[in-house]
């Protein structure tokens, strides 16, 4: 496999995130290529050549039906096949904010290959939904990683980064989701506490702005059971340098942002 792997980050009418993700994969090595969504529709086979597909944030179709649906509908119909081979293939798939949310509404996630193509009558262990105050919220906020084994993660105990949503809270339909979700390390990050030692799941929702959107078990990320699909709601594409964070000269911080490790990761994982 090349050192240099080639970036699919699709992008929809609506999607304002796809400059600045590309860039962040480009400076770690990688060689990405944004592509609407109209024009994989022309021709899905064009997916095959690439390593990672990178759906980025913003307002795909401007949220009209719920955050990320249309976006979703098209992987499931037309791209089906394509989307099966890829996330069946030894690929890596990554969705923020309303990537996310078009993973999680597709059946992408929380499956991955496994439980792809979904079935129509099928229904859902869980949904993005709107944030508990009602509002599109924009603050920083603190993580800590569970899923260890998670390509994008590896290495990374706890990071700080900035959200961006009005739908973000996730919610389940069964509790014994999230314990399936625990048995196959899928709880990818979670908001907490600054400064906590270590990272715990737990029932009691944070108060906002620790947890920002109210979401279930404080949960900010996903991955599916291969630990290869990641998808979350902060924005690691907008913390690629120390001077994007708003307290770097108090903090006297320098060099990189924290958000660059994931796209170093997701690259590094085909050297």
């Amino acid at each position: 496999m090349s050192t240099s792997p080639k970036v699919c980050v699709l992008r929809a009418p609506g999607t304002n995130c796809d400059i600045e993700t590309a860039h962040a994969f480009d400076l770690c090595g990688a060689e990405s290529t944004r592509i609407h969504l109209l024009k994989l529709l022309e021709n899905p086979a064009q997916l095959n050549d690439y390593q990672i597909l990178c759906l980025p944030g913003g307002f795909s179709y401007g949220d009209d039906v719920g955050a990320g649906i249309i976006f979703a509908s098209h992987l499931q119909g037309q791209l089906g096949e394509v989307i099966g081979n890829f996330l069946a293939a030894d690929k890596l798939v990554l969705g923020i904010c309303n990537g996310f949310q078009v993973l999680l509404k597709s059946g992408i996630l929380p499956g991955g290959a496994a439980s792809w193509p979904p079935k129509a009558d099928q229904p859902r262990d869980a949904t993005l939904t709107w944030n508990d105050n009602g509002k599109y919220t924009s603050l920083w906020v603190n993580l800590g990683v569970l899923a260890k084994e998670n390509v994008f993660l590896k290495d990374i105990d706890q990071i700080e980064l900035p959200i961006a949503h009005a739908e973000g809270r996730i919610a389940v339909s069964d509790p014994s989701v999230i314990e399936n979700w625990q048995a196959n390390q899928q709880i990818a990050m979670c908001y907490r506490e600054t400064g906590e030692a270590e990272t715990v799941l737990q029932e009691e929702i944070l108060p906002y702005p620790v947890n920002p959107n109210g979401s279930a078990y404080n949960i900010a990320a996903l991955g599916d059971p291969s630990g290869r699909v990641l998808g979350l709601m902060p924005h690691p594409e907008r913390y690629l340098f120390a001077t994007q964070h708003p307290q770097w000269t108090r903090l006297g911080l320098e060099g990189e942002g924290e958000g660059i490790k994931l796209f170093r990761n997701a690259v590094n994982y085909f050297a």
